[in-house]
């Protein structure tokens, strides 16, 4: 007698009358044996891949420095290239990102950028309305079923003609956080794997009939055996759907500084499904930070923005991303335009615009073949800074940047900046987790913060930036040293004014005091937390 066949994953935790709308759709029975494949074959190496992170924290703390790996030698001397590139990706000179809820999918879509970042990650909350309504506008999309209008301003939403919106490239989440309402024989399911999983076994053919295919951005990721581990994914996944092998393409976030040593390595595991690598800079931040964070001075970074992309270290990362992407055939990508143009103030945009101009006039000089940008309004924008340099052509892969030569130490000259710390740039980095966390607690995201679009990198880097002032002792520009109590003190009028300035009524209804705790608490312990979504997924409803 023939065994029993698995049994498919149970959804768990999931308060009755919160099963979103139309989950049956998603969570088909085939779908769920999927997911449940994949668990199987990947959960204990990812478990085995994270346990090799903290492996390699442990080690950066006991040196203070990275080195480009000497057993791989060989693949950064190797002459490889990645597999050519589909016709759908060849020209990405502007993406725009953002979740995928039902409004955000229809503007990215209509947004005239070539390529749509639709966020699993960083700025989608995962709430399990997020996880499964962000699948169904993805395929109703395609379908062209999707159309929203707005409750408030009774704005009406639809999709362009097909030819003229953007292609999808599905960002899931990072190999460290695990869908708490998915389980499989008793464990929870790596969400990286629900978000690639139930995107790829609904859409994969029918991209493939649309003449594109399922493409993927990658986060998070440290090292290569990480990419490795995305690469048989990625063939795994081709088999069990009858999918031809090199379907799949993926583009790797560089926003480790451990994978920032490793960038040949990434593009030459995933080689037959890779398109290139994108330079992040909040979370490159964060993890620089991260790694570093008790190693001495020279790695204690000033106020987030004034650390910019031409600083020495940032540029010695960029200019090396350009050069490992083009000799191996891939695309670069440069990092993101945050701004929200004003409806109000046209002075502040003009500012705002001219830095956007500024920055991707210079990565388009660079070598870079695309950008991202936030929001809508700043498509033209980035479009006309790599129009200037690419012309009719798609890409500038031609430009080899054979005169790049960064050495191991570039990569971590944290002492080359001449920015030190202030007091305004503690306040700000409270301010900013403060209000991050309380909408991330609400299920958002991606938040609108100061004229800028936020994520979860803001928030990592804000609080990241306090524990390391305050482990460092760091003096600041008005004399005062960054202790606990000064951050509590900070934190404590920031809560005051925002209470003020919503009123008690508001203020009772949002999570700010919630929002508040979680900010000190993973600023200040002791035990630094790997990942801020970590405790606050603890704390997330729905």
């Amino acid at each position: 007698m023939s065994a029993p066949a698995p049994s498919p994953l149970e959804i768990v935790g999931v308060e009755p009358g919160q099963t979103p709308a139309r989950q049956d759709e998603v969570l088909t029975a085939p779908a769920l044996e999927f997911l449940a494949a994949l668990h199987r074959e990947f959960a204990g190496r990812r478990d085995e891949l994270l346990a090799h992170r903290a492996e390699r924290r442990a080690e950066i703390a006991r040196t203070g420095t990275l080195d480009f790996l000497p057993e791989t030698a060989a693949v950064r001397e190797g002459d490889w290239k990645v597999a050519d590139c589909p016709p759908a990706l060849l020209d990405r000179r502007v993406e725009i990102t953002g979740p995928t809820d039902r409004k955000m999918t229809i503007n990215a879509l209509n947004s005239g950028a070539r390529v749509w970042l639709a966020d699993f990650e960083d700025a989608s909350a995962p709430t399990w309305e997020n996880v499964i309504g962000g699948q169904l506008n993805l395929t109703d999309a395609y379908e062209r079923r999707i159309d929203f209008t707005d409750e408030r301003s009774g704005k009406s939403y639809a999709l362009r003609p097909a030819e003229e919106l953007a292609t999808v490239v599905v960002r899931p989440r990072g190999w460290h956080l695990d869908e708490r309402h998915l389980e499989c024989d008793g464990e929870p399911v790596p969400g990286a794997l629900v978000d690639f999983g139930l995107y790829f076994f609904h859409n994969a053919q029918r991209l493939l009939d649309a003449g594109k295919g399922p493409y993927f951005y990658l986060p998070k990721t440290e090292s290569h055996l990480e990419a490795r581990l995305w690469n048989d994914v990625f063939v795994f996944a081709q088999n069990h759907c009858g999918i031809p092998q090199g379907t799949i393409r993926a583009t790797v976030l560089i926003e480790t500084i451990t994978a920032a040593y490793e960038m040949d390595e990434i593009l030459y595991e995933l080689r037959d499904h890779a398109s290139g690598l994108n330079a992040g800079r909040w979370d490159y931040l964060f993890s620089i930070i991260k790694n570093f964070r008790d190693a001495g001075s020279r790695f204690v970074l000033p106020d987030r923005n004034a650390v910019t992309m031409t600083a020495p270290f940032m540029r010695a990362y960029t200019e090396l991303l350009v050069r490992t992407c083009h000799k191996r055939g891939a695309h670069a990508i440069g990092g993101m335009a945050a701004f929200i143009p004003s409806r109000k103030d046209a002075k502040v945009n003009e500012v705002a615009f001219e830095k956007v101009r500024a920055d991707k006039d210079r990565e388009a000089g660079d070598g870079f073949d695309g950008s991202w940008v936030a929001h809508p309004d700043l498509v033209p924008v980035a479009k006309a800074s790599f129009d200037a340099v690419l012309g009719e052509r798609p890409h500038q892969k031609d430009r080899l940047r054979e005169d790049v030569d960064v050495k191991a130490a570039d990569l971590i000259a944290v002492d080359s900046l001449e920015a030190r710390p202030t007091y305004e740039g503690l306040r700000n980095a409270v301010q900013v987790g403060i209000r991050y966390i309380e909408a991330w607690l609400r299920g958002l995201g991606a938040v609108a913060i100061f004229n800028l679009m936020e994520d979860a990198a803001t928030a990592e880097i804000s609080r990241s930036q306090i524990w390391q002032w305050v482990d460092a002792g760091v003096v600041l520009d008005n004399g005062e040293k960054v202790t606990a109590e000064l951050a509590r003190k900070v934190a404590a009028e920031e809560l005051a004014a925002l209470r003020a300035e919503l009123g008690e009524e508001t203020f009772a209804a949002g999570n700010w005091q919630q929002a508040h705790d979680l900010l000190l608490r993973v600023a200040l312990d002791e035990q630094y937390e790997a990942f801020l979504t970590l405790p606050a997924y603890e704390l997330l409803r729905g």
